[in-house]
């Protein structure tokens, strides 16, 4: 177990040595934009993808949002299990996303998309559909990039194919993302 744990660690360590740090900067000022534009953000994803959704809309609203004095609006949608049933059972999942995005989202809003094989159709057509409408479109995905990074305005790719690594990285990313606000406040003049 001692030669397996090591192993998971080296290839973790990797992983998280894939991520580009000059993107992440510049997610940080897609999103201080976002803030000071007063724009939605709305974060999704599938399984562990959807749990770092709620996450990261957790530390953006709260934490982010308590440093900075001014609340970001940030909004997972995964967070409304009934809705997202509903819409699963009478039409598709394909569109568990893309109908709330109809209901809510408008031009100039950011989406951001989390998905290990960016090529899930929910998140597809969700950003297909984000595009289309004038939304700003960010995706992290893993090595095998999908759909996702061929169509999203911003990509963050992470240099692994492994579920739970490429997961851990894009909440790594995540957090990056809030306490950049939390620790370096002046980041909200980013750009």
């Amino acid at each position: 177990m001692n030669d397996w744990t090591k192993r998971y660690l080296e290839a973790q360590k990797a992983a998280l040595d894939s991520i580009p740090v000059a993107a992440v900067a510049h997610l940080v000022g897609t999103l201080a934009k976002a803030w000071r534009d007063d724009r939605q953000i709305f974060v999704f994803g599938n399984g562990g993808s959807a749990a770092n959704a709620s996450h990261f809309a957790t530390d953006l609203g709260k934490g982010s949002s308590d440093k900075l004095g001014r609340r970001f609006r940030v909004l997972s949608l995964n967070d409304n299990v009934s809705w997202l049933t509903a819409i699963g059972n009478d039409y598709t999942y394909a569109d568990v996303f893309v109908r709330p995005l109809e209901n809510y989202a408008r031009a100039g809003d950011v989406v951001l998309a989390m998905s290990v094989s960016g090529s899930s159709p929910n998140l597809v057509k969700a950003i297909e559909w984000s595009k289309a409408n004038g939304l700003h479109t960010i995706a992290l995905v893993g090595g095998k990039r999908g759909r996702l990074a061929e169509i999203a305005h911003e990509v963050i790719v992470i240099d692994d194919t492994h579920y739970g690594r490429v997961e851990d990285c894009h909440m790594g990313i995540c957090h990056m993302l809030c306490y950049a606000f939390m620790e370096c406040p002046e980041a909200v003049n980013a750009d």
